[in-house]
């Protein structure tokens, strides 16, 4: 359908949430929104989705995911990748950073020489660009990371892997106290690249001193960082007290304790809080065994955990379940949608996503009565039967 009406829908933007209204999608954009009474005359031919009882919500966006239903970057197969795409685009998924672990400089340089062709030909969700989670992270604070995949700074190794991805390196994640990483920093920032402190054991200072050089962004807050103590902040408490540096939350109640994830909105500016989901490969999959980063992974209570050693390897959330959990967390739902679309649009600088305005982009996921997912729209085009 080129051109049609969802109508009778609850309409949730950045600043209200909009009763019985109507959206009308031209081609792959959203023409208008109007009240269900202001309808003009042309509209009455069009095709319509019936969507009373549900709210519109803009489609998600995951800027750390590493796979999902047996797809994603880790394969160096360009078909899962785009596989991948389309599995989340079931999900609500409208953009993505596919996330790559942290690896020897050479090895992250040839699995993304790999995955290259794959950006440009998705159909389903868009692909942002890739997030870097290493290789220059501390061995104090490597979480699942394995510990000979981690590199000491080195520039031209890290110049490297952005020419193999041809520029289209959306994120990378590093340790701001190691040695020599101030000329990474300075590098990724003038090339466009979001630089977050993450797999990090830096002091207060040290990170503080990061931020200054261009470290704007925190990865999986509280997890795999220097925790927030009354005599040393660490970079917990840095993200905490200073409000122009954004963070991302796991928010599947696991990683980070529901009242904590509950506490940070009202201490953070909210448009400085981004949920990701740090998905691993067997997310979604129902039949073992299952393996993450070449390792083998169990799930328990809702979270992967390394068969070896029980270390937690990332969570098995959606986006839409990260959503319904903000919500019973104590968010508000244009709290939410900020949080799983709109903030995450504004950072990559997405213009025309991230929000359900007129002239932007038609990646709408709707919600039923309980705030589980309905129907999804991306670019204008309907997908149905959505798989959780």
């Amino acid at each position: 359908m080129n051109e049609f009406l969802i109508t009778h829908v609850c309409v949730v933007t950045p600043q209200e949430t909009l009763q019985n209204v109507s959206l009308w999608i031209q081609n792959d954009t959203i023409f208008r929104i109007l009240p269900e009474g202001d309808l003009p005359p042309e509209t009455k031919k069009l095709p319509r989705i019936e969507a009373k009882g549900c709210t519109a919500i803009p489609g998600f966006i995951d800027l750390h995911i590493h796979g999902y239903a047996g797809f994603g970057p880790e394969l160096g197969d360009p078909q899962s990748l785009l596989q991948m795409s389309e599995s989340l685009a079931q999900t609500g998924v409208s953009a993505f950073c596919p996330t790559l672990y942290c690896a020897k400089p050479e090895e992250m340089e040839k699995r993304i020489k790999k995955l290259i062709p794959a950006l440009g030909l998705e159909r389903g969700s868009r692909i942002i660009g890739f997030h870097l989670e290493g290789p220059f992270i501390s061995p104090q604070k490597p979480g699942v990371m394995k510990p000979e995949d981690i590199a000491p700074v080195d520039l031209e190794s890290f110049k490297r892997i952005y020419k193999a991805a041809q520029g289209k390196i959306a994120a990378v994640t590093l340790a701001p106290e190691l040695p020599g990483i101030e000329s990474v920093i300075l590098f990724a920032r003038s090339n466009g690249i979001v630089v977050q402190a993450g797999h990090t054991n830096a002091t207060y200072d040290e990170f503080l001193l990061g931020a200054a050089q261009g470290v704007t962004h925190v990865t999986h807050l509280f997890n795999a960082m220097s925790p927030f103590t009354h005599r040393e902040p660490g970079v917990a408490g840095a993200a905490l007290m200073h409000p122009g540096i954004s963070c991302e939350i796991i928010a599947d109640g696991m990683h980070v304790h529901p009242d904590v994830i509950s506490f940070l909105r009202t201490v953070k500016p909210v448009e400085n809080i981004l949920a990701v989901t740090d998905s691993l490969l067997p997310t979604g999959q129902t039949k073992g065994p299952f393996q993450a980063n070449g390792e083998a992974v169990l799930l328990e209570q809702g979270i992967w955990k390394r068969r070896s050693d029980g270390v937690i390897a990332g969570s098995a959330l959606t986006m839409a379940k990260s959503f319904k959990n903000l919500l019973n967390f104590g968010y508000t739902l244009p709290q939410a949608v900020a949080c799983t679309a709109g903030n995450a649009a504004r950072l990559m600088g997405l213009s025309k996503q991230g929000s359900l305005k007129e002239g932007f982009q038609a990646d709408i996921v709707l919600l039923n009565d309980s705030f589980e997912l309905q129907s999804v729209f991306l670019r204008g085009n309907p997908l149905y039967s959505p798989k959780e």
